[in-house]
């Protein structure tokens, strides 16, 4: 069976350009994961709250996300849609839970996007020696969103050049100077990964509750490996090929992220400095302490390249995804947001995407609120892997549903759901534990409670909507497919255009 005919089978008509082989579907996953934007989002953090040990939250991580990538992939090879927690849903529970996992999936991916190019908008003005004001910081990320909606507009082609030519740049980049601060910058022994440095007794804490946030922590830099899903109907042999590309994307920058967390705490010049607060800028500090001052401006360019090319292939995710939700009717001005242009991009979702993401940026005028928009895009992050993660669990207890791609695990595979389940839990739980130590000094209450707030918001905006609109409603009730059926790719037929 051809793409387009199992795309057919599943309900819908190939609109989008197919045309991405396994290398471009990974390039897609390793640019949102990043290891760079990964590891400057949790280094400082974790180095603050628990010193040198704080590295172990890292395997730790990586380990449990490799659980999450394992029912993915049973799920992306059996169903390889864009879209595609809402999508598995809608076939495993129903539409009220797959629309409501959709709505906080959609806003947390368009939100981080925010992040991102908040947090990239600093490096355009370290390049260019210029002092940052919080007014140009948000009109700089609003520009850094505009050219990378534009790139997106070309369609999957031009996405994948640029977005392959920023993750060369950084894979290299971030192996080799690994590999130098490691094996000839190095500092300090390895004894200093077991140390916590007198953290946590500064933070009035315990070490254990010390490596608890910096677990909260760590799962930033391993998510992004769904980016794979969302160019899945882009992709030739998708339902073979997008399972293999998250485990590339995860794998591969899980390891970059470790070998430069490593690097980076060992040939750092004094990482007593990074636990009082007087260095906030820890990876930057090693790299111009072991390779001198000439090394700074081109480390601050390959910098400015990783969170270019994570925020165009996420932007682009976010695109498909809503594309996904408003072929069926679903979302908000789905006529509009559905829309595909010549160049069989998903436009209409990509400017609502553009624009959800840049309503935001305001924010960034006050960095207390910024902080609260960070904790809210992690935890809104991993409320849906957990959510799906028990849907699978359950439809596999229950017996509706039997994993039937080209990626399935067996008798192991309920195994690997159940601890996916408990890992992804607990994880949803850390992150949205308050925690003061995890804040600037004096934040407001707000910020300390941000990812309760933001997940608490965002899902009662979307059951406000839920039951004034009943989008679900346009959904056929999903099939419970027996072997042979999923195997053929049966599936609930695809709802009314909005």
């Amino acid at each position: 069976m051809s793409d387009s005919e199992r795309l057919a089978a599943l309900g819908y008509r190939q609109e989008l350009r197919r045309s991405l082989s396994i290398l471009g579907n990974i390039s897609m996953g390793f640019a949102v994961v990043s290891p760079v934007v990964g590891l400057y989002a949790a280094a400082q953090v974790g180095m603050s709250v628990a010193g040198g040990a704080w590295i172990w939250a890292l395997p730790v991580c990586l380990l449990g996300q490799s659980l999450v990538v394992a029912v993915y992939s049973e799920l992306a090879s059996q169903w390889p849609l864009a879209g595609g927690a809402y999508q598995w849903s809608r076939r495993l529970a129903g539409p009220r839970t797959a629309w409501l996992s959709g709505w906080v999936w959609q806003f947390a991916v368009m939100f981080g996007n925010t992040t991102v190019a908040y947090l990239a908008a600093p490096w355009a003005f370290a390049l260019f020696g210029a002092v940052p004001t919080p007014s140009r910081l948000v009109l700089t990320a609003v520009g850094f969103m505009l050219l990378c909606t534009l790139v997106n507009a070309y369609g999957i082609n031009l996405l994948r050049w640029f977005v392959s030519l920023g993750i060369a740049a950084e894979a290299v980049a971030s192996v080799l100077v690994g590999l130098s601060l490691l094996l000839v910058f190095r500092k300090h022994g390895f004894s200093l990964v077991f140390d916590t440095l007198g953290a946590p007794h500064a933070l009035g804490i315990g070490t254990g509750s010390a490596l608890l946030a910096v677990l909260a922590v760590g799962g930033w830099a391993f998510i992004g490996f769904d980016a794979c899903v969302s160019t899945a109907e882009e992709t030739r042999d998708a339902g073979r090929q997008v399972p293999r590309a998250m485990w590339w994307a995860l794998l591969s920058v899980g390891l970059v992220v470790i070998l430069n967390a490593v690097s980076v705490e060992l040939a750092h010049p004094s990482p007593a400095d990074v636990v009082s607060g007087k260095d906030l800028d820890p990876v930057t500090t090693a790299v111009v302490s072991g390779f001198g001052g000439w090394a700074e401006k081109p480390f601050v360019l390959v910098v400015l390249v990783s969170f270019t090319a994570c925020l165009m292939a996420s932007q682009g995710g976010a695109a498909r995804g809503l594309y996904s939700l408003a072929r069926d009717g679903v979302f908000p001005f789905s006529r509009q947001v559905r829309k595909v242009n010549r160049h069989q991009a998903p436009i209409g979702g990509l400017v609502a995407a553009t624009l959800v993401s840049c309503a935001a940026l305001p924010l960034g005028l006050s960095t207390a609120a910024m902080g609260s928009l960070i904790t809210f895009g992690s935890a809104a992050t991993f409320v849906p892997f957990f959510l799906l993660c028990a849907i699978a669990l359950t439809a596999r207890l229950r017996g509706r549903w039997q994993p039937a791609g080209e990626i399935r695990y067996g008798r192991w595979g309920t195994a690997l759901n159940l601890l996916a389940v408990l890992w992804t839990g607990f994880e949803v739980v850390d992150i949205c534990w308050p925690r003061a130590v995890l804040a600037p000094p004096g934040a407001p209450w707000y910020q300390v409670w941000g990812a309760v707030l933001g997940v608490g918001a965002v899902a009662a905006t979307g059951v406000a909507y839920l039951l004034a609109r009943r989008p679900h409603s346009r959904l056929a009730e999903p099939v419970t497919d027996g072997p042979a059926a999923a195997g053929a790719g049966a599936a609930a037929p695809a709802g009314r255009p909005g």
